[in-house]
């Protein structure tokens, strides 16, 4: 399906998505866009609310500063959640993405935001872990580490010890502290162009209309887990997904496998198509892909498809 770019300085904030059936582990729907001659990949990612990475990944063989006018492009807005608990902040640093989850009452609906981010560069990672919201600052002041300080000014470009809050601060307008070693944040910024990408000293950026929209639904100690999930598998209704995001590492079948198995427990009538699975991995594209699902449930035509 075809859908129009929206137009530029329009933005969309993240969806919140109910998961409507137990076991339920996909959210969203993949969507395609004409670009246009003015457009990179990077503006056509913040309008759908997604970071250039996933962009580019999504899109390979696309110029993503120069994508050629009227070219369909792939709009990744379809995402399988980690695994894990779905509680408070849990963010995945393979797919540079982090996800929401409100607290709902026994019987309620799950229910999930998220967002794209910007994580810490080669040297500067940022750590994984369970960790929690120790403060919340609108309108942030920033002191700068004396190891970031001494960086810029070895490259001649120094830093005061201390910059005040408005556009040219770069925490933007919102900052979460985790309390992880180290003063890590999750915040806004002032150069949102980088989004989705490994370029902070850390920290974990966010969209300035993303994290306005997070800042005030989570509270101090709320929990935040950072995981490090390169594949991802999970079922939507009777369709099993495969998603992968394993960079420019090599492909590990193992690894992808045990995500595969992993999803299939417990599924009496769970089948999956290796060879499905195979060129999921070998893609790499970040796209959730079937690559199985629940026999009794799939027509035969659809099954023959599968294998």
């Amino acid at each position: 399906m075809l859908v129009a770019l929206l137009g530029l300085g329009t933005f969309c904030q993240a969806a919140t998505y109910p998961l409507l059936r137990d076991g339920d582990a996909v959210i969203g729907k993949a969507l395609y866009a004409k670009s246009q001659q003015e457009h990179t990949l990077l503006d056509i990612g913040r309008a759908h609310d997604l970071g250039l990475d996933e962009m580019a990944q999504a899109n390979p063989g696309v110029d993503p500063w120069l994508p050629k006018e009227g070219a369909t492009v792939t709009v990744p807005t379809l995402f399988i959640l980690p695994d894990g608990l779905r509680s408070g902040i849990v963010l995945n640093l393979a797919e540079k993405r982090l996800y929401y989850y409100p607290a709902v009452k026994p019987g309620e609906q799950t229910l999930v935001s998220t967002y794209p981010v910007s994580i810490g560069r080669e040297g500067w990672d940022t750590p994984t872990g369970s960790f929690r919201i120790t403060e919340k600052k609108k309108d942030p002041e920033w002191r700068p580490p004396a190891t970031i300080r001494a960086e810029h000014a070895a490259a001649g470009d120094p830093l005061p010890e201390v910059i005040p809050a408005g556009p040219d601060n770069p925490l933007g307008a919102y900052a979460l502290r985790l309390s992880a070693a180290g003063s890590y944040l999750i915040h806004g910024t002032n150069k949102p162009w980088g989004m989705g990408m490994e370029l902070s000293h850390g920290c974990i950026r966010m969209y300035p209309e993303d994290v306005a929209q997070l800042f005030p639904m989570v509270s101090v100690n709320s929990p935040v887990n950072i995981i490090r999930q390169p594949y991802k598998a999970g079922w939507r209704g009777d369709e099993l997904y495969l998603e992968v995001h394993r960079g420019e590492d090599p492909a590990n079948e193992e690894a992808v496998q045990q995500v595969v198995k992993r999803a299939l427990e417990g599924s009496k009538e769970g089948f999956v198509n290796w060879d499905l699975v195979r060129t999921a991995l070998s893609e790499n594209t970040g796209l959730p892909r079937v690559v199985g699902g629940r026999r009794s449930a799939l027509n035969k035509r659809y099954l023959d498809m599968l294998f």
